[in-house]
């Protein structure tokens, strides 16, 4: 499961220049050396707020947010009252994901501008960052366009807004719209659904994944995402009943391929569980989770050999991941390759660990 808060911060890396308030650069045409002189000194005595906004704004673009602050805040003291301000220190407290500093200044942008839409959805995200729902959901209510500056879509948070209040009903409709379904249709349910296993909501997730089957018993990946349900509550047998139904709706679902397999795998059905392996392989040769799990499906029935070359093939995609380290070790040593099997057994238990330390 994931978890929204994470996935909604790594959204927000990207840049946060606003649209709204980019300045006019200033003239380019040659000047002599007297106008010159006399603009820098002009600049030096006394910069227009234009080009400390501009100047800011170039920080903010560089990641130097305390430096693009300090500027800022040197403009309120000098003139508090600023046109457009209170924004630009709510969108630079946001870029430095400063959500509680950001609620305060973004606040007083709407109070000056009850029109400034893109301060107002600036809002709605800083209270949902800071642990504030509830409060997100009137301000994201408001206004659900998506700005540049958020770097994220307001209407996914608001659907999670809802979620987090146990509001589902708008929460699917925030869906719906989102996906351009129709907000009591079988595809709403299972977009919620799936938005719903995402937060740990497994219960409402799995009453809503039945309601799109019960809507449709034919939409593709409902099945699928029952069949999820139940394998990870270990329901194997109701598990592989769902991924055969998905199967008999989508004959080409690689994904399909792979879960049964996993199901199969669990009860010791190794062989099944090969053959639909490979199916899941020939259809989608860029996923890494099947040849994982055929290393350890080979290396149950005793083919070491192909296990590990199935092993290696995963490594190859995705060097990084502990899990196919850890069983190619075992597999060497199964084979007597206990130096080979030493290494790969000290790479997977630092990866481990490497994973373990991030916050």
């Amino acid at each position: 499961m994931r978890n929204a808060r994470l996935f909604a911060t790594a959204l927000l890396c990207g840049s946060l220049l606003s649209a709204r308030t980019a300045r006019a650069e200033f003239s380019q045409a040659p000047q002599d050396s007297s106008s010159l002189d006399a603009s820098r000194a002009s600049q030096q005595s006394s910069q227009t707020p234009s080009t400390d906004f501009d100047q800011a704004q170039h920080l903010l673009l560089q990641g130097k947010y305390d430096e693009a602050l300090s500027l800022l805040h040197g403009m309120e003291n000098k003139n508090p009252g600023m046109k457009g301000l209170a924004h630009e220190l709510g969108a630079a407290y946001y870029k430095k994901s400063d959500f509680v500093n950001a609620i305060v200044y973004l606040k007083e942008a709407q109070e000056q501008n009850p029109n400034d839409a893109e301060a107002v959805q600036l809002l709605g995200l800083s209270y949902y960052m800071a642990g504030r729902p509830a409060e997100a959901i009137p301000e994201l209510e408001k206004v659900q366009t998506w700005f540049a500056s958020a770097n994220v879509d307001a209407a996914y948070i608001l659907g999670i807004c809802y979620i987090q209040s146990k509001d589902y009903p708008n929460a699917r409709r925030a869906f719906a719209k989102m996906f351009d379904v129709p907000a009591e249709s079988a595809a709403s349910y299972l977009f919620t659904a799936r938005m719903l296993l995402r937060q740990d909501y497994g219960p409402v997730a799995e009453e809503y994944a039945h309601k799109a089957v019960a809507l449709d018993p034919r939409l593709p990946l409902a099945h699928q995402l029952l069949g999820e349900l139940y394998l990870y509550h270990s329901q194997i047998d109701e598990a592989i009943a769902e991924f055969r139904k998905e199967l008999e709706i989508n004959p080409g679902n690689a994904t399909a391929y792979y879960k049964l397999a996993d199901g199969y795998s669990r009860v010791q059905k190794y062989d099944e569980a090969e053959r639909l392996l490979q199916r899941s392989i020939w259809l989608d040769a860029t996923s890494t989770g099947p040849y994982i799990l055929l290393g350890k499906v080979l290396e149950k029935k005793g083919e070491t050999e192909l296990a590990v070359r199935a092993l290696q093939r995963a490594l190859a995609m995705d060097p990084n991941n502990p899990m196919p380290h850890h069983l190619l070790g075992q597999a060497y040593r199964d084979l007597g390759k206990n130096e080979e099997a030493d290494r790969e057994l000290r790479v997977a238990g630092q990866l481990e660990q490497g994973q373990n330390s991030k916050p």
